[in-house]
């Protein structure tokens, strides 16, 4: 018998880089095939699904930025590749079945629906995934503080943060091969030491509402249903 889920609703992480799989720039169809397809079994678990999705793929506003390009012009440009991935994200669960929505904090009603708080909730309660695109709406702010504020507002029971590695490591682990992982972590740990797990704002935002951060690997099969199932896959960081 499989397993049942730990959690009800979660947010979902994933890089804009998560997409381009082994290309250098883009969305890779396969990669969006493997994400649809798990994420396709965890709702079919019961478990209440939302992502917010980057765009580093195909746009990085800070990269501009540090170009000379002005930085709140550069995040806008990065929101609305963040808004291009969701839509790629959404044709991929479409064509296996799973209904979903596109919210997008910046207007743009011919492609996706306005965020209304109270509305995206009714899409979870009705067994929709929800992607929600183009982060705050803010520059400033990246697509971490995004999926923070986005699992607070509507509830998640756990922010997942889908990465490359399996987990949060004291050191690069593509770089130095005696680097260690952490299986749990306070948010205090993560901000005094500089760990890479998000952005300080977002690690913020979660202490000061108990939102625990699970970080673990994406690229092994299932890894998205054996964490919701309790799996110790990855980094737990929550409080003490």
């Amino acid at each position: 018998m499989a397993a049942a889920p730990r959690y009800k609703r979660i947010l979902l992480k994933l890089s804009g880089e998560a997409l381009q799989g082994t290309q250098g720039y883009g969305v890779d169809a396969e990669v969006l095939r493997t994400i649809s397809e798990e994420v396709k079994e965890v709702v079919g678990l019961g478990v209440e699904v939302a992502l917010v999705i980057g765009g580093g793929n195909i746009f990085r506003g800070l990269s501009a930025a540090a170009s000379g390009m002005d930085r709140a012009s550069a995040d806008y440009m990065g929101m609305l590749a963040t808004v291009m991935n969701s839509l790629a994200l959404q044709d991929a669960l479409e064509q296996r079945g799973v209904y979903t929505r596109v919210m997008s904090a910046i207007e743009m009603k011919e492609v996706a629906e306005p965020y209304i708080r109270r509305r995206a909730t009714r899409h979870l309660e009705k067994g929709r995934v929800v992607i929600f695109a183009a982060g705050t709406g803010n520059p400033y702010f990246t697509t971490d503080t995004a999926a923070a504020l986005r699992a607070m507002e509507v509830h998640a029971d756990v922010l997942m943060k889908a990465t490359k590695v399996d987990g949060v490591y004291d050191k690069d682990p593509h770089k130095h091969s005696d680097a260690v992982r952490y299986s749990r972590l306070t948010y205090l740990d993560v901000l005094a030491r500089g760990l890479n797990v998000m952005d300080s704002t977002a690690i913020s935002l979660c202490k000061e509402n108990s939102l625990p951060i699970l970080v673990f690997n994406m690229l092994g099969r299932d890894n998205i249903r054996r964490v919701v199932c309790g799996e110790e896959l990855g980094t737990l960081v929550c409080a003490e």
